[in-house]
C-alpha cells in the first residue's frame, strides 16, 4: 500500500470515528462505502475490514461514554445477545452473495432509513425523552424483542460491515425512547460486543487487509475520543440530521459505483 493511501485512510478513519461516535453508529457506514468508492477495493475485503474498524471505534468510544454514564447497560446486553448469532450469520451470507448483489442491497438500506430519519426528524428536546422514572408507566415496547431484533442487526452488520448501530440508534430512538445521546452510547456499547464475534469470524475467512485497519484503527482512536466530546456539545435534534444526511448521500452515491 502506497503511503498516500495510508494518509487518505487515516483520514477517513479520523472522520468516521468521530462521526460514528457522535451518532452511535460505530463509522462504518462511512469507512466501508469510502473504501469502495474511493480506493475501489473488493466488496468482501471492505466489508471485513470495515467490521474491523468499526470494532476498534467501539471499543475506543465506549470508554468515553462509561466515563460519562450514558449507556443503558441492560438495553445494550440484551441486544447484544441476538447479534452474536446474527453476525456468524452474516459472515456465512458474505462468502456467499457480494459484488452487485452487495452494492444494491447496500445502497437501499442506507437510502431508505436516511430518508426516514429526515422526515421522521421532528425530536422534542431530550429532557421529554421517557428515562424509566419510578412510579410512571413506561410507553415503549417491551425489551424483551430487543434480541429478536438484534440477530437481524447482526446479520446486516457482519454481512455490510458497517456495524448495526446507524439502525439501532433509530429504533431506541423513536421506539423505545431514549434520548438521542443516551441511544448513541448504547449503540457503541452493544457494538463494541457483536462486532467482535464478527470480527473472530473474518479472521477465520481471512478477508481482513492488515494494512487497512492499521492506518484506518489509528484514525477512529483519535476520531472517537473527539466525538465523544463533541457529542456532548450537540443537540439531539442535530444529531440525527447528522445521521440522515450522510446515510442519503452514501446510499445514493453507491448506486452508481
Amino acid at each position: 500500500m502506497a503511503f498516500t493511501t495510508g494518509l487518505i485512510i487515516l483520514v477517513l478513519g479520523i472522520v468516521a470515528g468521530g462521526y460514528g461516535t457522535i451518532v452511535g453508529a460505530g463509522g462504518g457506514f462511512i469507512f466501508v462505502p469510502a473504501l469502495l468508492i474511493i480506493l475501489n477495493m473488493d466488496p468482501v475485503v471492505a466489508a471485513s475490514s470495515g467490521l474491523f474498524i468499526v470494532l476498534i471505534n467501539a471499543l475506543s468510544g465506549v470508554t468515553g461514554y462509561a466515563i460519562k454514564r450514558k449507556i443503558n447497560y441492560k438495553i445494550g446486553l440484551l441486544t447484544a445477545s441476538g447479534a452474536i448469532p446474527g453476525s456468524l450469520i452474516g459472515v456465512w451470507i458474505l462468502q456467499r452473495f457480494s459484488s452487485q448483489v452487495f452494492y444494491l442491497i447496500f445502497a437501499t438500506i442506507l437510502t431508505l432509513l436516511g430518508i426516514y430519519l429526515f422526515f421522521k426528524n421532528v425530536l422534542p428536546c431530550s429532557d421529554k425523552y421517557v428515562q424509566n422514572q419510578p412510579g410512571k408507566r413506561e410507553s415503549f415496547p417491551s425489551i424483551k424483542w430487543l434480541p429478536l431484533f438484534g440477530v437481524f442487526l447482526g446479520v446486516l452488520s457482519s454481512y455490510m460491515g458497517i456495524g448495526g448501530g446507524w439502525l439501532l440508534v433509530p429504533v431506541l430512538i423513536y421506539v423505545f425512547r431514549l434520548s438521542p445521546h443516551q441511544s448513541a452510547a448504547t449503540s457503541i456499547f452493544s457494538l463494541a460486543i457483536y462486532t467482535s464475534i464478527g470480527v473472530a469470524a473474518q479472521l477465520f475467512y481471512n478477508n481482513i487487509d492488515w494494512l487497512t485497519v492499521l492506518w484506518g484503527g489509528a484514525g477512529v482512536i483519535l476520531g472517537s475520543q473527539i466525538g465523544v466530546i463533541l457529542s456532548q456539545k450537540l443537540p439531539g435534534k442535530l444529531i440525527v440530521q447528522m445521521l440522515s444526511f450522510l446515510l442519503i448521500i452514501i446510499g445514493v452515491r453507491l448506486y452508481f459505483q
